[in-house]
């Protein structure tokens, strides 16, 4: 079962007279259970297809599936229904609220979502719990790690249980030891059947998927099976 297809996507952006084509005919599908990684050098495209997967922006014309629904038939408030239902993000920046301890911050797409506060805090700590992080709960951002942060951000991701993990960098701005430990977490989130699509440039962090599809000038132009897991 896919979690999504994309039949000939296109995306144009206009400035004025100018048009930009960020994204010139994108066909791909990801199953169930799948570990996708999209790589692509700056301008290649890849950006523009994470806002698209992620329902961040819409595509000019093709069409898009996500859990079976036409995303170009939905207006704003059912994308960010869909976002919240499918969709969990992991970003570069980590983007959690400083003044939050790390359980307020996985809660917050919950709170969103209209769930009761002792649910999500429920949900919260069992999400820390399976990036182990039980004990740094109560833990602003600012008195966490590089990795501790990202592991917040994966178990906000998770607290939803979206049917996908989207991540775009989330190796990005992390020391080695810090991205080993994240790339781990995605294997053993993999292994367990998590649907997983990562954004990336780094060839070692996008081999540690199941397969590799390759952005150029808006174009797929390789898809290969990773060479190690």
């Amino acid at each position: 079962m896919n979690v999504l297809e994309l039949n000939d996507v296109t995306k144009t952006y206009s400035n004025g007279s100018l048009e930009v084509q960020a994204l010139r005919g994108i066909t791909m599908s990801v199953a169930e259970g799948d570990y996708v990684a999209i790589m692509g050098p700056s301008g290649s495209g890849k950006s523009t297809l994470m806002n698209i997967l992620g329902c961040l922006d819409i595509l000019t014309t093709g069409t898009y599936q996500l859990g079976g629904q036409n995303v170009a038939d939905l207006d704003e408030d059912e994308l960010a229904e869909i976002r919240n239902r499918y969709i969990g993000f992991v970003f570069q920046q980590f983007n959690l609220l400083p003044a939050l301890s790390a359980w307020r911050n996985v809660e917050l797409p919950l709170v969103y979502a209209g769930m009761p506060a002792a649910e999500r805090k429920e949900r919260a700590i069992e999400a820390l719990g399976r990036v182990g992080l039980e004990g740094r709960m109560g833990h602003r951002p600012g008195e966490l790690s590089g990795g501790q942060q990202q592991r917040v951000a994966v178990a906000r991701a998770l607290a939803s249980d979206p049917a996908m993990i989207l991540a775009d960098e989330p190796t990005g701005n992390l020391d080695s030891k810090s991205t080993d430990d994240v790339l781990g977490l995605f294997d053993e989130l993999h292994a367990s059947g998590r649907t997983i699509v990562l954004i990336t440039h780094e060839a070692e962090v996008a081999e540690r998927s199941s397969r590799i599809l390759h952005v150029r000038d808006g174009l797929i132009t390789d898809h290969l099976m990773a060479v190690t897991q």
